[in-house]
């Protein structure tokens, strides 16, 4: 038995009765790729139940608003992919007739749709042979094989890209690719995989050479960037705030905070009024008080840069325009690490 009939035979036994696994629609295929990237099925299935149930078709998803996409989509994390999606949604609806293409090089042609995602949808969709190659993937053909090349390397990504499409399986594409990632995700585990339960564990040559916990080989990550961020709530008399959408590049684009202040090092009471005096912060108004409501830095790791954020609560007689009600504050799309402290907050204060 080859490689692709054990995956196929092991896939059989031990899939998981997932939803997106009783369709091959397109959209419905793509919607739940695009949220799994880098999430854990159990933190993604929920979204995706959330997103089909509001969105039946991509044309319903294309004729919502960007704000509507955020708010559905806060607490699944790396918005790049909300946008991408809304925007993918809007090509489909209006340049392919609300049809996905269906043809590997077209589908790569779609915003956020990179190999891994255009291969799963053809294959699964299409029946065509492009293998998929994700973090699964890599552990799973580099213990199999005994391939010692970096997966992050530029030689590793060329050679894992040949060999899995060496072993694909072409008459069963879509079935194997799933099979191959289930592989990954339930039995070829990154850590204490029961190697004695595998089906190649007669040939497997990581478990041959006793190398399970050292493959896959990885290039050292870029150091990680530190940052210290002080969400400042203003808070007035007639219980009014305000969130402000944070525009260009970067992390949590499209989102609204509170008015932010970033600084070098964790900062003292005495030193944020003396931020906000400096005029730091514009359009406030004039704060009768300032009142810290986290004693410690929260951490919020990101994948390239951890948050070190602290909280504050301005008091004022009337702050000025642009302001909201603080009931309404729940209804915009946040970080979850605001939606978080919005719902701290609520209970503390109101």
């Amino acid at each position: 038995m080859n490689f692709s009939d054990r995956i196929l035979s092991w896939y059989q036994i031990h899939r998981r009765e997932l939803p997106w696994r009783e369709t091959r629609d397109p959209y419905r295929i793509w919607l739940s790729e695009i949220m799994l990237q880098q999430t854990r099925v159990a933190q993604g299935l929920p979204y995706y139940l959330k997103f089909t149930e509001r969105f039946p078709r991509v044309e319903d998803l294309a004729a919502a608003s960007e704000e509507e996409v955020l708010k559905l989509w806060q607490g699944l994390g790396y918005y790049s992919r909300a946008r991408n999606l809304h925007a993918t949604a809007r090509m489909v609806a209006s340049d392919y007739g609300g049809q996905f293409p269906d043809s590997y090089s077209e589908l790569l042609k779609l915003k956020g749709v990179g190999p891994y995602t255009a291969a799963a949808i053809a294959s699964i969709c299409y029946g065509l042979p492009h293998p998929v190659v994700d973090g699964n993937v890599y552990r799973v053909l580099s213990r199999v094989f005994g391939v010692q090349l970096p997966v992050n390397s530029t030689e590793g990504i060329r050679y894992f890209a040949d060999l899995a499409a060496e072993v694909i399986d072409r008459d069963r594409p879509g079935d194997y690719n799933q099979g191959l990632m289930e592989f990954g995700a339930l039995q070829c585990i990154p850590q204490s995989p029961d190697c004695n339960a595998c089906p190649f564990s007669g040939s497997c040559e990581a478990f041959a050479g006793n190398l399970v916990s050292d493959l896959p080989k990885k290039l050292p990550k870029k150091k990680v960037r530190q940052r210290v961020f002080n969400y400042l709530m203003p808070l007035d008399e007639a219980f009014r705030t305000r969130l402000v959408k944070r525009k260009g590049r970067g992390i949590w684009q499209g989102l609204f905070e509170f008015p932010l202040i970033e600084t070098q090092q964790e900062v003292s009471d005495a030193e944020i009024w003396e931020l906000l005096q400096s005029g730091k912060v514009s359009d406030l108004g004039s704060p009768q008080s300032v009142v810290r409501f986290n004693p410690k830095p929260l951490v919020h790791k990101l994948s390239h840069q951890h948050l070190r954020v602290t909280f504050w609560i301005l008091h004022l007689d009337e702050l000025p325009e642009p302001s909201i009600p603080v009931s309404e504050m729940h209804s915009y799309p946040v970080p979850v690490l605001i939606a978080n402290f919005m719902e701290t907050v609520k209970n503390s204060y109101f």
